[in-house]
């Protein structure tokens, strides 16, 4: 079975023709195909207007008990609904859940003695609902995941999305006759070389370069957790992984393609 986990991000989200297109690229993936949406630009912008400060650590989010409810009523509410009917609008019959519904995505509090996250959920290689999702993608359901996960105690929990999308990856890799491609969409061409210059990106990345990239400081923020993730998915048998506009969903030639 092919399955495309297409997660997506940043400005797509924020801008509403951005995001139609954007979701118009992925029904147009031939085959079963899933979801997987952050929203921290969104949440940012909500979270200013209600006057609470957001604070980022490494490309990751402090979740406190206020920006856990923040995160919650705009991941699984308003981003996961609006995508969900416009998917709908276009003949793809979307889903939209968090971790919680049907038990899909469990996951445990970040536990960190340098950093504390807060509400942060991190995942492991039993998180994944692979029966449920299965049975989803065969009776043609399009699966839409916010990054919210649960604890499996009655909590829910704040998850990066791109972890989400790669262990969903990796889960869905270890059934029989599988081949998976990962696609981590967001607003520019791929990893750039020049953070200045939007034609710059990378074709390919070896994870050696990206060891260089992180001690010379060519890359920092959001995008090493991503290429982290991408790079462990590779690693740990998805098919396919790459990092680019979703305009190019069906091109390997016009994004980044991760490498061992």
């Amino acid at each position: 079975m092919k399955i495309h986990i297409v997660k997506i991000g940043g400005h797509l989200i924020n801008d509403q023709n951005i995001l139609n297109f954007s979701l118009k690229s992925f029904c147009q993936l031939k085959g079963n195909k899933i979801l997987i949406h952050g929203g921290g630009k969104k949440a940012d912008i909500i979270s200013n207007k209600m006057g609470i400060s957001q604070k980022i650590i490494e490309g990751r989010r402090i979740t406190d008990k206020d920006t856990l409810d923040i995160v919650i009523m705009t991941y699984a509410g308003m981003i996961n609904k609006n995508i969900v009917a416009i998917l709908q609008s276009y003949n793809c019959n979307a889903f939209g859940l968090s971790g919680a519904d049907g038990n899909c995505i469990q996951s445990n509090l970040r536990k960190n003695k340098k950093i504390d996250y807060g509400y942060v959920g991190d995942l492991n290689g039993k998180s994944i609902n692979i029966r449920l999702i299965k049975f989803l993608l065969t009776n043609n359901i399009i699966p839409v995941f916010c990054s919210i996960t649960h604890d499996g105690t009655g909590n829910l929990l704040n998850t990066n999305a791109d972890t989400i999308a790669t262990y969903m990856a990796i889960s869905l890799s270890r059934e029989k006759n599988s081949e998976i491609e990962l696609h981590f969409c967001f607003e520019k061409k791929g990893v750039l070389r020049d953070i200045q210059d939007s034609k710059s990106y990378y074709k390919k990345i070896n994870f050696n370069l990206f060891q260089k990239m992180k001690k010379n400081h060519s890359i920092k923020n959001g995008m090493i957790p991503k290429l982290e993730n991408a790079f462990f998915a590779l690693k740990n048998g998805v098919t396919k992984v790459s990092i680019g506009l979703p305009n190019y969903l069906n091109d390997m030639n016009n994004k980044t393609i991760i490498c061992p």
